[in-house]
């Protein structure tokens, strides 16, 4: 594939109104920490067990990171509101019976209690912050296959991203042709790579991103990243499914060295 761009009253009236808007004021706050509690649950001491949450489903933390986490089949996913990447995620058995879930790069990223409680671990916020359930939520596996025209258009998507977060030109180009069964695979690496870019750039790494020119996705045994002069290639590996392509941290520890 070719490379890409691509009123008054008296004292007495005065105590009564005091009294009730002390009484209303009081009542608000009790109602909103109740509202807290109910939504998040008591941040210690011993939590009421609750009903199971469906297998797709959607929480918010505490300071409002919206994601949605996917356990309807063995390799469990998750991906925030307002990012394009889906993380695979690795579920390890922890203290009290908890399940711990971790990234390609053995960092913890979820927490979950055998009692239903959540807790999400993000850079921000490394010592966790309380995550509720909101109700169920539409899976976010990955299609079997997509067209040549998908895959395409999923490129160009790409190859755009990255220019703008880099400032210059980035072509996207495949070494090995796609196929019915790796399509998915090559175009949800553009992605993730796609989605490192704009984290460097947010991040202020933009003397980073003029290193990298163009894109070069390959088929290998292993999932990885190597930057070689203005080429970064981001290698796949089939046979391992959505965990066949590195995060999008990885490429950017990659581009960082």
């Amino acid at each position: 594939m070719k490379s890409l761009s691509a009123a008054t009253t008296g004292p007495g009236g005065c105590a009564i109104l005091l009294a009730f808007a002390l009484g209303a004021s009081a009542g608000a706050a009790n109602a909103q920490q109740s509202s807290l509690r109910d939504l998040f649950g008591a941040r210690s001491g011993s939590e009421s067990r609750k009903a199971p949450a469906p297998p797709v489903a959607r929480y918010v933390s505490e300071t409002g990171s919206a994601f949605v986490l996917d356990r309807a089949s063995p390799q469990p996913l998750m991906k925030f509101e307002n990012s394009s990447e889906v993380w695979v995620l690795s579920p390890q058995p922890a203290p009290r019976g908890d399940t711990i879930y971790k990234n390609e790069m053995g960092e913890p990223v979820l927490r979950a209690t055998k009692l239903g409680g959540m807790t999400l671990f993000t850079s921000e916020r490394p010592a966790g912050d309380a995550a509720a359930l909101i109700g169920r939520a539409t899976s976010i596996q990955p299609p079997t296959f997509i067209s040549v025209n998908a895959l395409f258009q999923r490129l160009v998507q790409a190859s755009a991203r990255a220019s703008r977060a880099a400032q210059h030109r980035v072509s996207f180009e495949t070494v090995d042709d796609a196929t019915p069964a790796t399509s998915v695979l090559v175009a949800d690496t553009a992605t993730v790579t796609a989605e490192a870019f704009e984290k460097m750039a947010r991040n202020g790494d933009r003397n980073l991103l003029n290193r990298v020119a163009r894109v070069l996705l390959a088929e290998g045994h292993k999932p990885g990243a190597n930057l070689k002069g203005g080429d970064l290639t981001v290698t796949y590996a089939p046979d391992k499914g959505l965990s066949g392509r590195p995060s999008s941290k990885r490429i950017i520890k990659v581009v960082n060295k």
